[in-house]
């Protein structure tokens, strides 16, 4: 077998081990305002973050194929607690997908916020099992300062994350060059943040089964 069969092989187990995860049952466990509420910590978990209507819920729905999993709507601020769904079987191995507040404009009171804040914060610093925050960033605007901010807290409490563009259907290819490099610029000294920015998009489908297979490595 040549050397470009075997990479070719190679993807193609690394892609279907993505497509056989998000293939299992997923359902949502709970929605947690504090930290006594979470689950506990007995299997693999990896959370989404993002500004509000960046499009958390819909890439969400995307991964696991089903379209009412993660509510989608214009309205900023929608998700307001951390939302946990469990992808697999809960007797045997299976996964933890956390849907974190949205953040940004969302039209909340600055009190509200401040409770996401510190219970965000709370969460990344005692959750041993999370293996992986994926931080999303419309790939239309970049890096703003509240993902910065977040990142800031990523950073600080030691929680891996990775940066994944959303919406790359509606930039076109120099663009999407442009605002990967304009990233990997702007990381490059943030000691969590993992190397490999990710393009998505939850209305064509691209990067999808790239991001599912990155999640079965998790586990």
């Amino acid at each position: 077998m040549s050397d470009e069969n075997q990479i070719e092989k190679e993807q193609a187990a690394y892609l279907e081990r993505g497509r056989l995860l998000f293939r299992a049952p997923c359902e949502f466990l709970l929605g947690a305002a504090s930290l006594t509420q979470l689950p506990k910590p007995d299997a693999t978990e990896v959370a989404f973050a993002g500004r509000s209507n960046v499009g958390k819920s819909s890439l969400l729905n995307a991964l696991t194929g089903r379209n009412g999993l993660a509510r989608t709507s214009n309205t900023p601020g929608r998700t307001q607690q951390l939302n946990f769904f469990f992808l697999g079987d809960r007797k045997k191995e299976g996964l933890y997908v956390v849907d974190l507040p949205g953040y940004g404009y969302a039209k909340v009171s600055k009190n509200l916020v401040k409770e996401w804040v510190y219970l965000m914060r709370d969460y990344l610093r005692g959750r041993p099992n999370l293996r992986r925050v994926f931080v999303l960033v419309d790939a239309r605007h970049g890096l703003k300062d509240s993902d910065k901010e977040l990142m800031s807290m990523l950073d600080e409490t030691a929680v891996s994350y990775q940066i994944v563009l959303t919406k790359c259907d509606k930039t076109n290819e120099s663009a999407q060059k442009k605002i990967i490099e304009d990233v990997q610029k702007a990381i490059v000294k943030n000691i969590a943040a993992h190397p490999q920015i990710l393009m998505t998009s939850s209305v064509k489908g691209y990067g999808i089964e790239e991001l599912r297979a990155v999640i079965a490595e998790l586990i």
